[in-house]
């Protein structure tokens, strides 16, 4: 990780990049995913088919891409008890938090008005999950639990299954979460499948999920066609460390984020300058143990810094500057800065409290916001797959108490039709020319 002390000269700009990490070329591959997206516009199943087969390397046939009940029962019989009970007791919790995020519809009147909003789900979503450098179980439970818990009946589920592998842990997760159907399928092809619907893959009405940059582009080119999560960037956490904090800990949670892939951004922050040395050690000899230590190296070398801020409470601007995915507070009394953070996606508090559990067993959930998204964003939640309608009613006589003013509004903006329209009910039929 390379070092930055307050006292460098390029301290100010190194804080700044990090805070501006987001500014990359995100449309180096535009061309490419507008062209699978077309073709899978036009050609629907024929050309998701051949993409599936160029890129995930198997040769399935167009009645084999969705995942039939034989194969999830054969899911089940790949588990050990011990993993089945893991996948169950993570997703009970994820649905006992995420069941405190339902929302009621309401009204309220007065004086004749009676306004209000329905609260009614998606009927169909869409979960992404991505597949070709791991299995994700945990991506499964965390994105299809909320829209199952929002009352979305229908769940579909695209996942690459590069040279056909059978993946019994997504399976089994899936159908946990309550997956309705499952389709084979991965990268862009899979987001324009969802999107525009195809003859086998229904169209769905929200894209959730995270994958590589051609799955991020095609989210971002099909909003607006159907509603996405987010954009994920690289993972990425930063921990705020003072005198208290076990270098140990520290580093075993960085590294934690540093073997997701080359990208992850691990960041520690820190007032005591031998607390950054000390965690320095201890990431080059636990990163040797790693079976990921190649993938964890170019992470630590390329996006990994240590930097010495003035104080704890230059440590937590810094942090709501850079406003990162995973935040650790490993100091002594943390809710006290908790109370500061501003721009976090999740805020992992105290030292017994690694970043891991977010991850699977704790409840909330583990999509969050990325590369400083966090300053206007949420994680995924039930909120995610709800969708409001307002409501909104007027008697004669609390139409007659607003008449000249909306009329008067309707007028300043030269809409004489929407005047009219107020003007018509309580003038009468005999009154209308």
């Amino acid at each position: 990780m390379k070092l930055c002390k307050y006292s460098d000269p390029d301290y100010k700009d190194v804080i700044g990049a990090l805070v501006n990490r987001s500014n990359k070329d995100l449309f180096v591959q535009d061309e490419t995913v507008r062209k699978i997206l077309n073709g899978v516009k036009e050609k629907g199943d024929a050309e998701v088919l051949r993409l599936t087969h160029q890129f995930d390397r198997h040769t399935l046939p167009l009645e084999k891409i969705r995942v039939t009940s034989e194969e999830i029962k054969a899911a089940y019989n790949g588990l050990n008890p011990e993993e089945l009970d893991a996948l169950k007791e993570a997703a009970n919790r994820i649905r006992l938090f995420h069941e405190r995020q339902k929302q009621d519809s309401w009204t309220y009147e007065e004086n004749g008005i009676s306004l209000g909003q329905m609260v009614r789900p998606l009927e169909v979503a869409g979960i992404y999950v991505p597949g070709g450098k791991a299995s994700y179980p945990s991506s499964v439970l965390m994105n299809a639990i909320p829209a199952k818990v929002a009352g979305v009946e229908r769940i579909i589920m695209c996942s690459p299954f590069p040279e056909g592998q059978t993946r019994p842990h997504v399976l089994v997760a899936a159908d946990l979460a309550g997956v309705t159907e499952i389709f084979k399928i991965g990268g862009a092809q899979a987001v324009a499948a969802m999107a525009f619907g195809t003859d086998t893959i229904p169209r769905v009405d929200k894209i959730v999920g995270p994958g590589n940059i051609f799955v991020a582009l095609a989210k971002r080119l099909v909003f607006g066609i159907v509603d996405i999560d987010m954009i994920a960037g690289p993972s990425e956490i930063l921990i705020i460390a003072d005198h208290s904090a076990d270098p140990a800990f520290v580093a075993a949670d960085l590294l934690s984020q540093a073997e997701h892939d080359e990208d992850a951004v691990p960041i520690l922050v820190t007032s005591d300058e031998s607390l950054a040395e000390k965690v320095g050690k201890e990431l080059e000899k636990q990163v040797e143990a790693l079976s990921k230590r190649h993938i964890a190296k170019v992470s630590l070398k390329n996006n990994g810094y240590s930097i010495v801020a003035e104080s704890l409470s230059e440590a937590v601007n810094i942090a709501n500057q850079i406003a990162p995915e995973h935040l650790e507070l490993s100091v002594e009394n943390p809710m006290e800065w908790a109370e500061k953070i501003q721009n976090a996606g999740a805020v992992f508090l105290g030292h017994y409290t690694p970043e891991a559990m977010g991850d699977y067993l704790a409840g909330p959930n583990h999509v969050l916001p990325t590369s400083g998204t966090a300053r206007f964003s949420s994680p995924l939640g039930v909120y995610d797959f709800i969708k409001r309608t307002s409501l909104i009613s007027y008697s004669k006589e609390a139409l007659e108490k607003c008449y000249k003013t909306v009329t008067l509004l309707a007028e300043m903006e030269d809409l004489g039709a929407h005047a009219n329209s107020v003007k018509m009910r309580l003038d009468g039929p005999d009154k209308k020319s």
